[in-house]
């Protein structure tokens, strides 16, 4: 990708991610020029770099691994299954090196977007500073992204840590792992590491984990891994890190008193921090959140004139698909004058554990937060027909329903194919549907999407004293 002489363009973008590209590409598709400035992580951010390509690649190797030695059915595969980790980290770098070219830098070479590698510098007057070069813009776009936040527990940094991105580095599996956070990331990385066999402790300050979910989430996603022999602790704030003869010890209280847990490594999972820092966003006067976020308005706007910001670096969900929704529509606000935003009840989010989250819309607590009258019904797989007969009776489907309307409000599943299945209940939330409405629509059968017709069937019978031919 060569540099143009060209430095003036309609859009400049700070970041070389998900919001990025489909702001770009956006912008390219209208007729606009633009260019990206990009530096730390390569060329498409942290999804094919750092996030779901290479941890979704190492979640289903370590599941092949795992479940081949405690197969379901009757048929044994024959030979004791291997695991060859370090070829396993090759095979992801290699994925990652595919992707990052056929899904990013072949797109802008058949595109008139500028790419420049490089730390981009926000000045006054919608100017960016590139490395030597000085762009001029009609209009600048921050999606910078983020990066892995650090608690700041004493002695952390001088035991040394891991985060996503060192330990999915790393060529040798360490045989024992803290992991220190029980929300996706924690979730996904601590049943990676045990499905390729180290043993794995996770910790969690908040009372349970994937705290922000349902209650009935938690337990059931808690359950299934507590019995593959993950050891998870919640309500477990860590007080202290050190190292002892090489290895990582934790002082934590459990809420009974100060208690040791130590292991070869720990792992940093506490979530991430948005990267406004070192791209001179406040002195330009873009306006920032006490927590280091840039503030938007509705439209992807901030606080500067001709200044937007999209993704993680502002964006309340930190979602890749979240991101590239983001950029695509800040850029036709800029570019077009068009007032476009997200309703983000509507986004589905997933947790690719084993068996896997997925929600979408408000919780029965959020939703009573709003105002909102709710009722709920909780449905377990093992009345699922399907669940039945592939022998994976693990998870549960609740549904969040208006408890005057019945239209409802949210959907959350743990299930082994949750992530495919909440599409569903996106389209339903997005159509305004009401139980009745999911009643009435015919489903296949068998399938484990039956859980959320069965859930809203429910709410009118006793599922229990019914049969799975019940109309």
């Amino acid at each position: 990708m060569s540099r143009r002489a060209r430095a003036k363009f309609d859009l400049v973008i700070l970041g070389g991610g998900a919001a990025a590209f489909a702001a770009a590409i956006r912008a390219d598709e209208m007729g606009f020029s633009s260019a990206m400035v990009n530096s730390g992580l390569p060329i498409g951010g942290t999804c094919v770099n750092v996030g779901c390509v290479p941890s979704k690649f190492l979640l289903e190797a370590g599941n092949e691994y795992f479940y081949t030695q405690s197969p379901q059915f009757a048929c044994n595969l024959p030979g004791t299954p291997r695991c060859d980790f370090p070829e396993a980290i090759a095979n992801k770098d290699r994925m990652v090196q595919k992707l990052r070219r056929a899904n990013y830098s072949e797109v802008l070479e058949e595109r008139k977007i500028e790419y420049v590698e490089a730390t981009g510098h926000l000045l006054p007057g919608r100017k960016v500073r590139a490395g030597k070069r000085l762009l001029e813009a009609r209009h600048v776009l921050v999606a910078t992204g983020s990066s892995p936040a650090i608690p700041p527990i004493e002695g952390l940094e001088e035991a040394g840590y891991l985060t996503n991105r060192s330990l999915m580095r790393r060529k040798e599996r360490p045989s024992e792992l803290l992991v220190l956070g029980g929300g996706p990331q924690g979730l996904e990385f601590g049943q990676m590491y045990l499905h390729f066999g180290s043993s794995v402790t996770v910790l969690e300050s908040k009372e349970r984990i994937l705290a922000n979910d349902e209650p009935e989430v938690s337990e059931e996603l808690g359950r299934c891994l507590r019995g593959e022999g993950l050891s998870i602790h919640a309500g477990a704030r860590v007080l202290k890190v050190q190292r002892e003869e090489g290895r990582v010890v934790c002082k934590l209280s459990n809420g009974k008193g100060t208690v040791p847990c130590e292991a070869e490594e720990i792992l940093v999972a506490t979530g991430v921090r948005p990267n406004s820092s070192g791209f001179g966003l406040v002195e330009a006067g873009v306006g920032l959140t006490a927590r280091g976020y840039v503030k938007v308005d509705a439209r992807f706007q901030t606080t500067a004139p001709g200044v937007w910001a999209a993704g993680d670096v502002a964006s309340p969900m930190a979602l890749e698909t979240v991101a590239a929704k983001e950029g695509a529509l800040a850029a036709r606000n800029a570019l077009k004058g068009e007032r476009k935003g997200i309703r983000y009840d509507w986004v589905p989010r997933g947790v690719f554990t084993n068996p896997q989250v997925a929600s979408v819309g408000l919780t029965d607590a959020e939703a009573l937060a709003r105002g909102l009258p709710c009722d709920c019904r909780v449905i377990d797989m093992k009345r699922v027909p399907k669940a039945l007969t592939v022998g994976d009776t693990r998870g549960v489907l609740k549904l969040v329903a208006h408890a005057k309307t019945h239209r409802l409000l949210g959907v959350h599943i743990v299930s082994p194919i949750a992530a495919d299945m909440i599409h569903a209940a996106a389209y339903a939330l997005r159509g305004g549907l009401t139980v009745e409405d999911v009643i009435d629509t015919v489903h296949t059968f068998p399938t484990f999407s039956e859980a959320l017709k069965m859930a809203a069937e429910s709410f009118h019978h006793d599922m229990g004293r019914m049969s799975c031919c019940i109309e």
